[in-house]
């Protein structure tokens, strides 16, 4: 027997079937498309349709770059960033110590062009607070040495105005001095850069710091040696990296005397203030 009129027997009276079930086919589902908008072009006479004229055919919007939807940064935002900072704190442990090196020897007159590419302030900041604390603290030693020795019965005494004294006067002289200069140069047309002069005048004081070591020597004529030779030394270092840098502008020669004179009377200020 055929297997076709096996298929064609009814089977729904008997006990127990389950009706065939019929497999419908499922409905295809449809999704709209994304409009993409078109910017048609004005038509240029000559092109047309389908001529090859200057601005035939159409353009599709497109989404705006990155570097159009980001607005130049407010330089004045910058500046009290401290992000914008960052990058002068960037400097290796070898280079700090190359440019200590250099502030010894102050005949050089390169250290700009050593500092060019990357001029630092952590030097300038490193330098001006080992340098306040050393005043203050050899400065007490320096006076109750200089007491005990003419009266052996003084008591040792701190006195906190040194560190009052030595940071306004560092910090002070450390910050206006260089911004002076800056502002000086800026007025009679020289390119200044103030990064630069801070970094410069920061390495400037870093000889003081072994100085302080050699002025608990309790021999007044020697300490008045030893502080003008290192005074003499950080304004040559001043003075001759001054002029190089603003060499070729007009006469300044004026400015660098009197980057010498003042480095000068900072070293004064150190002996008589914190070494009477």
């Amino acid at each position: 027997m055929d297997e076709s009129s096996y298929s064609n027997l009814a089977t729904s009276h008997l006990l127990g079937s389950v009706p065939a079930v019929i497999n419908e086919e499922k409905k295809a589902s449809y999704e709209v498309p994304e409009a993409n908008m078109q910017n048609f072009p004005p038509n240029s006479g000559s092109g047309g349709v389908g001529g090859g004229g200057g601005g035939g055919g159409y353009q599709t919007l497109v989404a705006p770059t990155e570097g159009f939807e980001q607005q130049p940064p407010n330089n004045w935002k910058g500046v009290f960033s401290i992000s914008s900072y960052t990058q002068y704190f960037n400097v290796d442990t070898d280079v700090v110590i190359n440019r200590l090196i250099s502030s010894f020897y102050p005949v050089g007159g390169d250290f700009f062009d050593k500092i060019d590419a990357n001029p630092d302030l952590y030097g300038f900041i490193w330098i001006t607070t080992t340098l306040v604390f050393m005043l203050a603290s050899f400065g007490n030693c320096a006076t109750y040495l200089m007491q005990k020795r003419t009266d052996g019965t003084t008591s040792w005494s701190f006195d906190v105005g040194y560190v009052n004294a030595a940071a306004c006067g560092i910090y002070g002289y450390t910050a206006v001095v260089p911004l002076a200069f800056y502002f000086l140069l800026r007025y009679l047309g020289s390119n200044a850069s103030l990064v630069r002069f801070w970094c410069m005048w920061g390495y400037s004081l870093s000889i003081f710091i072994p100085t302080a070591f050699l002025l608990l020597i309790p021999v007044e004529i020697l300490r008045w040696i030893i502080i003008l030779i290192a005074g003499t030394a950080s304004a040559c270092f001043v003075a001759l990296n001054l002029r190089s840098y603003i060499e070729g502008a007009n006469d300044l020669t004026m400015m660098v005397v009197a980057a010498f004179l003042l480095q000068m009377a900072l070293a004064i200020f150190i002996k008589v203030w914190f070494f009477p």
